[in-house]
C-alpha cells in the first residue's frame, strides 16, 4: 500500500482523512482475528496453502522473462542448436504461463471459504449488536443507512482481502526480485531508474486517489442519503397515498439521486486523470529501459534476448502497478467501510445484563414501579417519583392525559431503558439485577399497533416462542378468535401478511398479535392501548377476547379510551408523570377528579359522534 503523507490542516475534508488514515492500521489489525481464527485450524491451514501458491506462482513468473529471453537469443543465432532449444524455451514459457494461471486460481480456491467466514462472522458480530442496542440507538438512527453501512462493509471485506494479500503483497515481491535481476543483469543503472518511476508511480498514484477517495466518500454519503429516502418513503406509501405527496416524495427523492449521480461524474472523470499520468510515467520508463538496452546491444555487451528480457519484466511489473490507483483506492474504501461496521459494534449498550446476572424466576406475576424517576432527555422527566403495585392475578388499568407518561412505563417494563432512579421489580426481583430475556420473556404484550413480519401467518404466530409447533399455533389462533378468517384464507397458515401486515384489517393484524402472545403464554401481559385504533364494534370483540386470555394472568392495560378499561380491579391515573388518583371505576367518579373529568369528556364525545351519526343517517 502507498504510504501516507500529511495533508493541509486547513480543510476540514483532510482532517477526517487524517483521522481515517489514523484508523486503517486498527481497523486491519482488529479484523486479523476474523481472518485467522483461533478456534478454526483448517481456515488458517487454507490462508498458509493460498500464501505458498502465492510464493510459486510469484517463482514462476518472474522465471517466465528468462525463458523468452533464451528463446530469442537461440532464435537469433546466439546460441547452439538454435531450433531445438527455442522450441524447448518456447514450451516451457507456454507451461510457465498454464502453471501460473492455474497456481492463481487454485490459490483462489483454497482461499475463497476464508474470505466468506471471516465476512460471514463480522456480519453476525454487527448483526448481534445492533439488536442489543438501546432502543434510543434506534430510534435515532436511520434505518437504510445503518443497513447500507452493513451492505458495504461486508461487500468490501472480500475485495479488499483480495487485493491486500494477492496484489499489494505480490506485487512487492516482484519489485524487490525484479531490482534483483536488474542489478545483476544490468548494473545499478537500470535498478535506479525503476525505483525512481515506481516511487513516482506511487506518488502520483496516491495522490489523485486521495481526492477521488473524498469524492468517493461524498458518493457514499449520498447513496445513503437517496437510499433513506428511498426506504422511508415506501414504508410510509399508506400516509404518501393520503396527502397526495407522490410527486414531494418524488423530488425528494430525485434531488438525492442527482447529487449522487453529479458526485458520480466527477469520480469517473477523474479517473482519465488517473490513467493518463499512469500511462505517461510508465512508458517512459519502457522507453529510456529498451533504449538502454538497445544501446547495450550496439556496444556488444547485450543480447537481442535482453531486450526481451527487461521489456517482458517491466510489462510483468507494471501490469498490477497499472490498477493500483483502483487497489488502492478499493483497500481504504473497504478500510473506512468496516471502520463503519466497527464504530456499529462499538456502540455503546445503554442497557447492559450485570456480570452473572440470573434469570428472573416468576414465581408470583406482581409488578412493581417503586419511586421511579425517569425521562428520554436530561432535561425532560417523564416519570417523576412514580409508585404503584399490581398485584398478581389482577387487571390495573393506567390512564391518563397525553404526554401523562404510560407508554413509557411499558419501556420500562421491558427494560428498554432503566430508570434514572427507583426501581422497577417483577416476581419481586428488581428487573436490573437479572437478565433482559428473562424479563422479557415473562411478559407479552398487545400493542397499538402490531407490526407484523412479512411472512405468513403461522410464522408470525409462531413468533411468539421459539419452537412453538403447528398444534400450538393452531390452538392459539382458536383461542384469539382467528380461525373463521383462516377458513376463508386459500392458502389458510401459509397467507403472507405482507410489509408490516398491510394485506391485514386492523382487527385481523391485532387478532394475529394476540395469538403470538398466547404462544408465548407469559404470566405478566401488557395491553398498550391495544384497541385504540379500532372502531367501537371491533373494539368490542377484541376487548371480549383480551378479558378471555387475561383470566388468570397479571394484566395491565394502558389504555386512552376509559370505557375499555371500566372493570379493572385497579385503575391508576397519571399526570405529568405523577399518579394523582388511584381506585376502581366506581370510587373515581365518586371521587370526582381528573377520572371523573376525562369519563365526563369522552362521554360528551361519544354523545356528539353519536349525534352526527344519526343526522347523516
Amino acid at each position: 500500500m502507498p504510504p501516507e503523507t500529511a495533508t493541509p490542516a486547513a480543510d476540514p475534508s483532510h482532517k477526517k482523512t487524517r483521522a481515517r488514515d489514523a484508523e486503517s492500521w486498527p481497523t486491519l489489525k482488529r479484523f486479523l482475528p476474523y481472518l485467522w481464527p483461533k478456534d478454526n485450524p483448517g481456515l488458517r491451514t487454507r490462508i498458509v496453502i493460498a500464501m505458498a501458491l502465492v510464493l510459486a506462482a510469484k517463482a514462476v513468473t518472474l522465471a517466465l522473462p528468462f525463458a523468452y529471453k533464451g528463446a530469442v537469443d537461440a532464435m537469433s543465432g546466439q546460441a547452439r542448436d538454435g531450433a531445438t532449444v527455442a522450441f524447448a524455451l518456447v514450451a516451457a514459457y507456454a507451461l510457465g504461463r498454464f502453471t501460473s494461471v492455474a497456481f492463481d486460481n487454485l490459490r483462489n480456491i483454497a482461499f475463497e471459504r476464508v474470505g466468506q467466514i471471516a465476512t460471514l462472522h463480522l456480519a453476525e458480530d454487527v448483526f448481534h449488536r445492533l439488536h442489543r442496542l438501546s432502543l434510543r440507538f434506534h430510534l435515532a438512527r436511520r434505518t437504510g443507512e445503518v443497513t447500507k453501512i452493513i451492505e458495504r462493509g461486508t461487500k468490501s471485506i472480500d475485495q479488499m482481502l483480495y487485493f491486500l494479500l494477492f496484489n499489494i503483497a505480490p506485487t512487492i515481491i516482484e519489485l524487490i526480485a525484479v531490482g534483483v535481476i536488474f542489478y545483476i543483469n544490468f548494473g545499478i543503472e537500470l535498478v535506479a531508474a525503476t525505483a525512481v518511476t515506481v516511487v513516482a508511480y506511487v506518488y502520483v498514484t496516491r495522490a489523485i486517489t486521495e481526492w477521488r477517495t473524498k469524492l468517493r466518500r461524498e458518493m457514499n454519503d449520498l447513496d445513503g442519503k437517496a437510499l433513506h429516502r428511498a426506504v422511508d418513503s415506501l414504508l410510509n406509501y399508506e400516509t404518501v397515498k393520503y396527502f397526495g405527496a407522490e410527486h414531494r416524495e418524488e423530488a425528494r427523492y430525485s434531488n438525492a439521486a442527482r447529487a449522487y449521480a453529479e458526485a458520480a461524474i466527477k469520480s469517473e472523470n477523474s479517473v482519465g486523470l488517473l490513467n493518463m499520468a499512469q500511462a505517461l510515467i510508465t512508458n517512459a520508463l519502457v522507453a529510456a529501459a529498451m533504449a538502454y538496452t538497445v544501446w547495450g546491444w550496439s556496444k556488444g555487451t547485450l543480447t537481442v534476448g535482453d531486450l526481451v528480457l527487461v521489456n517482458t519484466y517491466l510489462i510483468q511489473l507494471f501490469r498490477p502497478l497499472d490498477v493500483l490507483g483502483w487497489v488502492y483506492r478499493t483497500i481504504r474504501q473497504g478500510l473506512i467501510d468496516m471502520a463503519e461496521m466497527f464504530r456499529l459494534i462499538d456502540t455503546d449498550i445503554e442497557v447492559k445484563d450485570k456480570p452473572g446476572a440470573p434469570a428472573l424466576i416468576v414465581k408470583r406475576p406482581t409488578v412493581v414501579f417503586d419511586n421511579v424517576t425517569f425521562g428520554y432527555d436530561p432535561g425532560r422527566t417523564i416519570l417523576n417519583g412514580l409508585s404503584f403495585e399490581v398485584p398478581a392475578g389482577s387487571t390495573t388499568a393506567i390512564v391518563g392525559p397525553s404526554g401523562a407518561g404510560k407508554s413509557t412505563i411499558g419501556r420500562l417494563l421491558f427494560r428498554f431503558y432503566d430508570p434514572l432512579s427507583g426501581r422497577v421489580l417483577v416476581g419481586g426481583e428488581d428487573i436490573a439485577e437479572v437478565t433482559q430475556e428473562s424479563v422479557r420473556a415473562a411478559i407479552g404484550i398487545v400493542p397499538q399497533d402490531s407490526v407484523l413480519f412479512n411472512e405468513d401467518l403461522a410464522y408470525n404466530i409462531a413468533y411468539g416462542a421459539e419452537g412453538a409447533d403447528q398444534a400450538m399455533v393452531e390452538q392459539a389462533a382458536r383461542d384469539a378468535a382467528l380461525t373463521p378468517l383462516i377458513e376463508r384464507l386459500p392458502d389458510r397458515f401459509a397467507t403472507m401478511v405482507g410489509e408490516r401486515g398491510l394485506k391485514l384489517s386492523g382487527e385481523e393484524k391485532q387478532r394475529v398479535a394476540i395469538a403470538r402472545t398466547l404462544v408465548k403464554n407469559p404470566p405478566i401481559l401488557l395491553l398498550d392501548e391495544a384497541t385504540s385504533a379500532l372502531d367501537t364494534r371491533t373494539e368490542q370483540e377484541i376487548l371480549a377476547t383480551l378479558r378471555r386470555i387475561a383470566k388468570g394472568r397479571t394484566t395491565i392495560a394502558i389504555a386512552h379510551r376509559l370505557s375499555t378499561i371500566a372493570d379493572a380491579d385497579n385503575i391508576l391515573v397519571l399526570d405529568h408523570g405523577r399518579l394523582v388518583e388511584s381506585g376502581d371505576h366506581t370510587a373515581l367518579l365518586a371521587h370526582g377528579g381528573l377520572y371523573a373529568e376525562m369519563w365526563a369528556r369522552q362521554a360528551s364525545e361519544r354523545r356528539e359522534d353519536d349525534i352526527e351519526a344519526e343526522a347523516a343517517e
